[in-house]
């Protein structure tokens, strides 16, 4: 099976944008696709990652307001504008909901939900006042629309954070244009604290109809999408990017061995 394509059909020549989260996993792989398409990626995160760094790097906590405000301003100041954000950073450990400490939720809301309208009023202030507007991605889960036992707190901030993007997109427009993109299960070198070993991540892979895990590229593409004039009259959207979800489960609880969609 062949990984998406970095950016194709997509001329993202000179935009600005930036992808919270992107020196690792999944913002690594956006930041890549936007970079092909000709964008100008900063990637942000607390610190950088292991290595020379291949994008432009701002040092940030996204839950913190002052800071976040702070690189905005950077960035407007280093390239006179900003033309796109990703809302990439987030993500959650398996922690039970009984099992949690005081305060774990909250740390996971304020991470996976508040951040990103953080960073989003942050960037529209800017956007807002130029004459292309601006565009906002916001990465979201599966989990957010499913069940999430272990990362209960994580699926309720990300089903916030798709009613959030809904509601900016009808206060930001026509200026700035948000929408959200809907990540299922992605291969990233962190997979291994998800899904075990790679015989792990193969065996859900194949509970997936596409029979693999997503690959960053191809959730960047989705987002590259988003932020190009091909989205023009996108706003308020969620584009769902999990393969075709996952097989319902009485399929395989029931007369298995004689469904065609069985394992």
């Amino acid at each position: 099976m062949t990984a998406a394509v970095h950016g194709v059909g997509l001329d993202l020549s000179g935009q600005v944008v930036l992808v919270t989260g992107g020196v690792r996993g999944v913002g690594a792989g956006i930041a890549t696709v936007l970079a092909d398409a000709g964008a100008i990626p900063v990637v942000c995160a607390r610190r950088p990652g292991d290595g020379a760094p291949v994008h432009e790097f701002a040092a940030c906590d996204v839950r913190d307001p002052a800071a976040v405000a702070a690189m905005v301003a950077g960035i407007v100041d280093r390239h006179g504008r900003l033309d796109g954000v990703v809302n990439n950073a987030g993500g959650s450990p398996f922690v039970l909901a009984a099992e949690a400490s005081d305060g774990f939720s909250s740390k996971i809301v304020e991470l996976n939900l508040v951040a990103p309208l953080v960073v989003a009023r942050a960037a529209q202030a800017v956007m807002a006042g130029q004459d292309g507007g601006g565009a906002i991605v916001n990465v979201s889960s599966v989990s957010g629309h499913r069940p999430s036992p272990g990362t209960a707190a994580y699926g309720a901030a990300k089903a916030g954070l798709d009613n959030l993007t809904t509601s900016l997109a009808v206060e930001w427009a026509p200026k700035v244009r948000i929408n959200s993109v809907i990540a299922g299960p992605v291969r990233t070198e962190s997979s291994h604290l998800h899904y075990g070993d790679d015989d792990g991540v193969a065996a859900v892979g194949r509970t997936i109809p596409m029979g693999r895990l997503a690959e960053p590229a191809d959730i960047g593409n989705a987002v590259a999408f988003l932020l190009s004039p091909l989205a023009s009259y996108i706003t308020g959207s969620t584009l769902t990017v999990h393969g075709g979800g996952e097989k319902p489960a009485f399929l395989d609880a029931a007369n298995a061995g004689n469904s065609p969609l069985g394992s």
